[in-house]
């Protein structure tokens, strides 16, 4: 019972992570200064939680309209895009499938099987968004996509990618 219930917690937490009530695979990001939730990636604490599913070895993250070293306006439009898996909402353990997040001057990776944590600079799509808009400050920054399973945990740097932009005043 006490497994059931960690993982019920879990579960829980997961869900309420990621899914903000909308349905719309192009629903904006929520607005990151609105954020409260500090919360740091954090290792999973149950045995009973399936194992992390395997990457296949063509799978590939890649921003579809970003390039390294780009100069953009914000708000800008970001388009994620994933080969080899599928995207898919939060909740659920899927072979082969997950959901993205963005980092924000963060980490170029979060490793794999860590729960990534959600605050300001850690961006969650649990919905299957594949598209966002993002309002940065003037100056350089560094995105990172990266690609997680159902519960949030990490693909790690296979399934990650990053990306420096300069955004123009």
């Amino acid at each position: 019972m006490k497994q059931f219930l960690s993982f019920l917690t879990l579960l829980v937490f997961g869900l309420a992570a990621c899914n903000s009530g909308k349905t719309n695979k192009d629903a904006a990001a929520t607005d990151t200064l609105a954020m409260k939730d500090t919360t740091h990636a954090m290792p999973m604490a149950s045995a009973d939680i399936d194992p992390l599913p395997e990457v296949p070895a063509d799978a590939n993250v890649f921003f579809k309209n970003l390039k390294q070293g780009e100069t953009v306006i914000s708000p800008l439009t970001v388009e994620m895009g994933v080969t080899g898996m599928s995207v898919d909402s939060a909740g659920i353990i899927r072979q082969k499938s997950g959901h993205f997040h963005i980092l924000i001057d963060a980490e170029d990776s979060i490793p794999a099987g860590v729960v990534i944590g959600k605050d300001s600079a850690h961006l969650h799509f649990g919905n299957a968004q594949e598209k966002t808009s993002l309002s940065l400050m003037p100056g350089k920054h560094r995105l990172a996509l990266q690609f997680a399973d159902g519960l949030h945990r990490s693909y790690g740097g296979k399934l990650a990618t990053t990306v420096s932009i300069d955004v123009k005043k």
